[in-house]
């Protein structure tokens, strides 16, 4: 592999440019698979320029590829989109190089589609389907006006049962808000942090316990990340190694899981509505 793809073109010995580009994201506490996607449309970015360096690179270029990713290979928008938010990651965070805007590209064609809108009875019928962890979440996408992934990045502190509020942390547009814990998920959703923290409680004995925390938190308070009020309200079933320390944490629960769990609702409900995840 060319040596411009994944070191800096300064002279100073400096990491890879695609260990800068994990480090970056590490330090931002994406998942893992934003993570992935991130590298892989940037390495794409690199190959489709010959190699070339991206800080020899700007504007023009990021054009021509994203054209070609809607005109040659036809993307839709929303892969077009997740291309143009990895390079630009890159140039931002990584290279600390300002983007201006990004003349002449070949948009991806957006499918019209209407918003799938259930009905009460719609919901009802999924609902009396879902068991467990799925129900909760569920409920709370559906009670609580919860997006998917604010769901599923619940941390236990940001449960308050006492004034019956649920904190949104870094929502959409980045910012916290605050909304209602329903009152039919309340002590279902007790009793399910019970039985998480005594899943913590095991994972604490066996030396794990960990979970990453938001804004470098981890460096600054090196212990918190095993701590029960940051731990996630739904987490994974299984442990995962964090490529930068080396250590054994938990994910929360990957955005499939409650999607297949939805759609397999929906069919055994006889409902010809294709509800998901966000209209339930």
């Amino acid at each position: 592999m060319d040596s411009r793809l994944i070191s800096s073109p300064s002279s100073a010995p400096k990491p890879k440019l695609l260990d800068q580009v994990r480090q970056a994201i590490h330090t931002r506490h994406y998942s893992p698979k934003t993570e992935d996607s991130y590298v892989h449309w940037i390495k794409r970015f690199i190959f489709f320029h010959n190699k070339r360096h991206p800080a020899e690179m700007g504007e023009k270029e990021i054009a021509q590829f994203l054209s070609s990713l809607a005109s040659e290979l036809h993307v839709s928008a929303s892969t077009q989109n997740q291309a143009l938010n990895a390079i630009l990651f890159l140039y931002r965070e990584v290279l600390r190089k300002e983007i201006g805007y990004i003349n002449g590209v070949v948009r991806a064609k957006r499918p019209h589609r209407l918003p799938v809108v259930l009905t009460r009875q719609e919901v009802k019928s999924i609902l009396g389907i879902l068991d467990h962890s799925d129900w909760l979440m569920a409920v709370l996408l559906y009670g609580a006006g919860l997006r998917l992934m604010e769901c599923l990045q619940l941390r236990v502190k940001d449960i308050d049962f006492t004034s019956n509020q649920i904190v949104i942390r870094a929502g959409k547009g980045d910012k916290d808000r605050h909304t209602m814990l329903p009152g039919a998920v309340k002590d279902p959703l007790a009793k399910h942090l019970e039985l998480m923290k005594e899943q913590h409680r095991r994972d604490l004995e066996h030396g794990t316990g960990r979970v990453a925390l938001p804004n470098a938190l981890d460096r600054k308070y090196p212990n918190a990340g095993k701590e029960w009020g940051w731990q996630w309200v739904f987490p994974a079933t299984s442990h995962y190694i964090d490529r930068t320390t080396g250590e054994k944490r938990r994910h929360h629960l990957h955005e499939s899981v409650l999607q297949k769990a939805v759609k397999e609702a929906v069919q055994k409900a006889g409902l010809s509505n294709p509800g998901n995840c966000s209209s339930s």
